[in-house]
This record gives C-alpha cells, sequence and structure tokens, in this order.
C-alpha cells in the first residue's frame, strides 16, 4: 500500500508539497517509521478505540504524531474504546480516545479535541 500512495501523492503534489491533507489512513496501527512515511506524504493518521488497550502499541506511535496531523474515530460498531471493550461501538466513545491521547502527551482532552476537529474540517473542507 505504501508504494501505491507515495506513486499517488507524488502526482497529488504531496510528499511535501501539499497544502491541504492528502486523505487519512483509517484505523493506524502501524510503527513510528511508517506514520512518519505517511505524515510526510501528506496523509493524516486517525487513531481509534485500540489506543485505549492495556497492550496497545499505538501508545508509543500517537505519542509522536504531531497534534496537526492526527485525527480520531471510533470505527463503529467495531474496536469499542475501555471500558466498553466487548460492547457495540458508538460514535459518542471517541472521547475515551481523545482522552487517552491527551493523557499519553500530557495535555488536557480539549486540546487534542480542538486540534483534530480543525484537522478534520481541513481535510472535509468543513466548516467550524
Amino acid at each position: 500500500m505504501l508504494s501505491i500512495l507515495t506513486e499517488w501523492a507524488y502526482g497529488a503534489g504531496g510528499v511535501g508539497g501539499a497544502k491541504e491533507p492528502l486523505g487519512v489512513l483509517h484505523c493506524f496501527s502501524g510503527d513510528r517509521e511508517l506514520s512518519q512515511r505517511y505524515i510526510e506524504m501528506g496523509f493524516l493518521l486517525s487513531i481509534a478505540g485500540p489506543i485505549t488497550y492495556p497492550s496497545s502499541h499505538a501508545m508509543e506511535i500517537t505519542h509522536h504524531i504531531p497534534l496537526d496531523k492526527l485525527l480520531i474515530e471510533t470505527d463503529c460498531p467495531f474496536l469499542t474504546p475501555q471500558p466498553y471493550r466487548g460492547k457495540r461501538n458508538e460514535p459518542s466513545n471517541v472521547s475515551f480516545v481523545a482522552e487517552k491521547i491527551g493523557e499519553i502527551r500530557g495535555v488536557p482532552t480539549d486540546v487534542v479535541a480542538e486540534h483534530t476537529t480543525a484537522n478534520a474540517a481541513q481535510l472535509f473542507r468543513l466548516p467550524l
């Protein structure tokens, strides 16, 4: 997938030249190196419910994703965050993802929410 997106990103003005995000990697679960490569190409990375799981490797990766390159999601109806793991997921559970990212990064949940909302608005060209 990386080679396909790299080729596409070059044609779309990415790889350092993109003014707007080119797209989003949904429910990102790659490693730090891969996250940096996608960000350099102009993509945003989206983190979902697994960030709240005790053994989640996403905790280390999320710490290194700049807030202006980050989105949050629930991936409904799957990947329900703690404390509702194993039950059906719903959009309101995105707050658990924001809270965990804030905890990992040492910033208030509101800061995570403000950045990720602005990032989504920019990516999807939505008014704020």
